[in-house]
């Protein structure tokens, strides 16, 4: 059973990491319930303070996430139509991967753009506004993946240091 927890766990990283870029998925409550499997194997000991502290920042992360955004679209005059434009712009990216894997900053920059033109007739404050929506987005996104990298490297930490205890087979 150690084994199953152990591989699934690491399968929840993998789809944690990924989580941070996709909008669909919640990337660290994902990556964080990794974690908890990996705590819940016999051989790992039960330490529920770093379990309890990798959930508070999990939800912290996930919570700031959409707040950082709307502050960054608003502190550069921006609009709902901003955002929505990013995330459409994120979507594009993923579906339709023409600049490759800078699509995924390229596009939902132009999504901003594009929503705040929509909303707005001065093409400078559009830009002013879609550049602190993609901003915001930027940095919602950047403290995703470190948050759940952080749990991947310190998963695999574990996992090393229990290796003998995880991979008896008797």
């Amino acid at each position: 059973m150690d084994i199953a927890l152990l591989i699934l766990g690491f399968l929840l990283m993998l789809v944690g990491i990924l989580g941070s870029f996709l909008p669909v998925l919640p990337g660290p409550p994902i990556s964080w319930v990794g974690l908890l499997l990996l705590y819940l194997t016999k051989a790992v000991p039960d330490n529920w303070w770093i379990v309890g502290i990798t959930f508070v920042l999990a939800i912290t992360i996930t919570i700031l996430d959409y707040i950082i955004p709307a502050m960054g679209t608003k502190q550069f005059g921006g609009t709902k139509g901003g955002m929505w434009g990013t995330m459409i712009g994120l979507l594009v990216a993923i579906f339709v991967p023409i600049f490759g894997p800078f699509g995924i900053i390229i596009w939902p920059f132009i999504g901003a753009l594009v929503g705040e033109l929509l909303n707005k007739a001065n093409k400078k404050t559009a830009l002013k506004a879609a550049f602190g929506s993609f901003l915001g987005f930027l940095t919602g996104t950047f403290m995703k993946f470190v948050l759940t990298v952080a749990y991947a490297v310190f998963y695999v930490y574990i996992a090393i240091k229990y290796a003998g205890e995880l991979f008896t087979f008797s």
